[in-house]
């Protein structure tokens, strides 16, 4: 299989839109209502969503492929934090978001998500960034065994809410020195 990792551009919103449609729910920790992961595909990862942020100068999004079909995305988003838990133990000077991360389940455990993390890594520490931090569900064992892999230690919790349930998150953080 041959993995390859590429910068988005605009005219992938809509390869974007059903990675993060076919994605988003494994993040979610089990129970949470279909009505409410459907909603926040809407509002947050509707392809005129991923059109903003393709636009946006402040946010970095990259495309895996496996085998020249894509098969996950991630986004960086470099600037202020709003969320009072993670400004409390993460500097949003010197730190960049892991926003999203994401990737296609029958593509788990055949290298592209390692592929992934190291270009998403690489191009976090081009920001000028020292630390990368993101949430992630505390359910989410995948994830955070993934992540713990990858150098992320948890540095507090925070709450995402998802339509109209709340979740526990854990903020992890890395050093991005080594990845310069």
């Amino acid at each position: 299989m041959t993995i390859t990792t590429r910068v988005a551009t605009p005219g992938d919103e809509p390869v974007l839109h059903d990675l993060a449609a076919r994605t988003f729910a494994l993040a979610c920790p089990p129970g949470t209502a279909q009505a409410d992961i459907d909603g926040f595909i809407a509002a947050h990862l509707s392809t005129e969503s991923f059109r903003r942020y393709l636009a946006d100068p402040a946010r970095t999004l990259l495309i895996v492929s496996a085998d020249g079909v894509p098969a996950g995305y991630s986004m960086l988003v470099d600037g202020p934090i709003a969320d009072p838990d993670v400004a409390a133990v993460v500097d949003a000077a010197t730190s960049v978001e892991l926003s999203k991360f994401y990737l296609a389940p029958e593509r788990h455990g055949g290298g592209a998500a390692a592929e992934l993390m190291a270009e998403t890594l690489a191009a976090a520490a081009r920001t000028g960034a020292k630390t990368c931090w993101l949430g992630v569900n505390q359910q989410n064992a995948r994830a955070a065994r993934f992540y713990a892999k990858h150098g992320f230690e948890i540095v507090g919790v925070k709450r995402f809410l998802v339509g109209s349930e709340w979740h526990d998150d854990h903020i992890r953080q890395r050093d991005l020195s080594s990845d310069a």
